[in-house]
């Protein structure tokens, strides 16, 4: 009760804008602007909530590199609706984490601002149980031919719950996704199932 009030007064406050282009939304936007919305995409895979591109990748570029963390709001909130086909059949979700460098440096870790008001609408724990061992180049600085030797071996995971729903902000070659779904696997989870706010096609 008290969280809805709370985030009616921020709004009078600071009216919402757009998460790609920083329009002052109408009322009833749903993160993104009339000009913005018309262009996003959804996923229909069901692996991400929104194919990446346009407005999405502005919206991911601002929120990560900004750094503009707020935008976790509006972004996790589309996340947690995408997330809704899984309701019933996970037991935890789990973000992908940064390496410690990378998290001082950013000051936030998106990939856990976005899994939060996803455990939120699925009713399960948020649970930290991957950690990343090793501080490797961004993926989105590598040919995609290098992804998998870059993330391999780089994530090590304690029990999580026999069903995980492994959550990360963009999904390009899968690459980051199955080496934590494999870390997962060896420290007992049952199914790993992954879900981004947006992929890229291609």
């Amino acid at each position: 009760m008290l969280r809805p009030l709370l985030e009616g007064a921020l709004d009078l406050l600071a009216p919402p804008r757009c998460a790609a282009c920083d329009a002052t939304l109408d009322a009833g936007a749903a993160g993104f602007c009339d000009a913005c919305a018309p262009l996003l995409d959804p996923d229909p895979t069901g692996l991400g909530a929104l194919i990446y591109g346009g407005p999405v990748a502005d919206a991911v570029r601002r929120f990560k590199y900004g750094p503009r963390p707020e935008l976790a709001r509006p972004l996790g909130a589309r996340l947690a609706q995408a997330a809704l086909a899984h309701a019933g059949q996970v037991d935890a979700v789990v973000p992908v984490p940064l390496h410690p460098r990378r998290l001082a440096a950013r000051g936030f870790n998106q990939a856990s601002l976005l899994a939060r008001p996803v455990a939120r609408a699925l009713g399960v724990p948020l649970s930290f149980a991957l950690r990343r061992l090793r501080h490797t180049p961004s993926q989105a600085s590598l040919e995609v031919t290098r992804r998998l030797d870059n993330v391999r071996g780089a994530f090590r995971a304690r029990p999580a719950g026999g069903r995980v729903l492994l959550i990360d902000d963009v999904r390009t070659t899968g690459a980051t996704l199955a080496e934590c779904a494999s870390a997962l696997a060896a420290a007992g989870a049952r199914e790993v199932r992954p879900l981004v706010l947006a992929r890229a096609e291609g």
